[in-house]
């Protein structure tokens, strides 16, 4: 049985009978706070789940977990084959929830193909990606924050004025003349003051195989539909084991707040320009849940270069690399210079 994004069940591959995804523990999806997480990552005593098998890529790093009867393959980020033997997943800071995937392999190889037709000059090679085996379903892992902050800063408010500038030039009869303009000036003041924000759904990947603004691109995800972690999901699915740690994934939350709290405090300060010149932040009530999101996910390699296509399994969204074929845009500037030159030739036998 493999899970089965078009009827969110689980379906036979050999006669197609489906069922339904066996329901999931009778459980909210909670956050953990960071303390209880940096614990249990020490201790690492959970696992995606019986019978779990992983793998690991040489040719990336990439770990990524699957249920029989789905196999290993090729890495679903890098596209090289995996030759390393399946063993029992090891335990790791287990799910909390995942997003089912709602768009069925067929419609996103159909989203990947119409986003090709609309690439210019691409090579060949960058159509195996929208081939029956060119994308693999993948549950990608994410931290999800939220948190309490407190900010105290220290700035300068700009405000601006005008002021009247005598300057001289010479006019068009050679005369030198005085003449007056009005010019921009500002006046700084000095600014101390506190901000607080309440952060939440701070989505912070968990994947070094995959171009992080690439996986921002996919936004939005609709997380009011996660469900409590079940390893059925996985069935036909591979899922990655987070590569970005606790202690990791919680640095780059605060380095994306940090981004939010300049906006809060420039904004508190006022005036018509702002300058920053410090900002003390404490977090409180950090918590986070651990996230599989799904995704279809091509990848090959074309002139020593790797290359990645994905699909939002969510809501169908593409975003991918592609290189530009040299042969083709040769042969494109040589149609055009020999077009040039025919229209030369045909002008002068006028």
């Amino acid at each position: 049985m493999e899970f089965d994004a078009a009827s969110g069940g689980l379906k036979c591959r050999f006669c197609g009978h489906t069922e339904a995804v066996p329901p999931p523990p009778t459980r909210q999806i909670t956050a953990h706070p960071l303390e209880e997480g940096l614990a249990e990552a020490a201790a690492k005593e959970k696992s995606l789940g019986e019978g779990a098998l992983e793998v690991a890529c040489n040719g990336c790093g990439s770990v990524v977990a699957f249920q029989p009867p789905e196999v290993a393959g090729a890495c679903p980020f890098c596209g090289g084959a995996i030759v390393a033997q399946p063993k029992a997943a090891d335990p790791l800071i287990a799910p909390d929830a995942v997003l089912p995937a709602k768009i069925p392999k067929a419609q996103a190889q159909t989203a990947v193909r119409q986003w090709l037709s609309s690439l210019w000059f691409a090579p060949s090679a960058l159509k195996r990606v929208a081939q029956q085996e060119g994308i693999a379903g993948v549950y990608v892992p994410f931290w999800d924050w939220a948190a309490d902050t407190q900010s105290a800063y220290t700035g300068e408010r700009g405000e601006h004025y005008w002021e009247t500038e005598y300057y001289t030039e010479t006019d068009n009869n050679g005369n030198t003349v005085q003449r007056t303009r009005e010019v921009q000036r500002t006046r700084w003041y000095p600014a101390v003051g506190r901000v607080a924000r309440r952060f939440d759904n701070v989505l912070i990947p968990a994947t070094k195989s995959v171009h992080e603004r690439r996986l921002n691109a996919l936004e939005p995800w609709d997380l009011e539909s996660l469900c409590p972690y079940e390893p059925a999901y996985l069935a036909g699915f591979r899922a990655q084991r987070y590569q970005l740690e606790l202690p990791e994934g919680f640095d780059k939350a605060k380095q994306e707040m940090a981004e939010v709290i300049d906006g809060d405090v420039r904004k508190d300060i006022g005036g018509d320009e702002q300058r920053v010149l410090g900002i003390e932040t404490t977090t409180s009530n950090a918590t986070f849940r651990h996230l599989l999101l799904p995704m279809w996910i091509g990848a090959y390699r074309f002139g020593g270069k790797l290359y990645q296509v994905m699909v939002n399994a969510r809501t169908g969204e593409v975003q991918g690399e592609r290189p530009w074929s040299v042969a083709k845009v040769s042969l494109l500037v040589a149609a055009i210079v020999l077009a040039i030159v025919l229209l030369i030739m045909v002008a002068g036998h006028r």
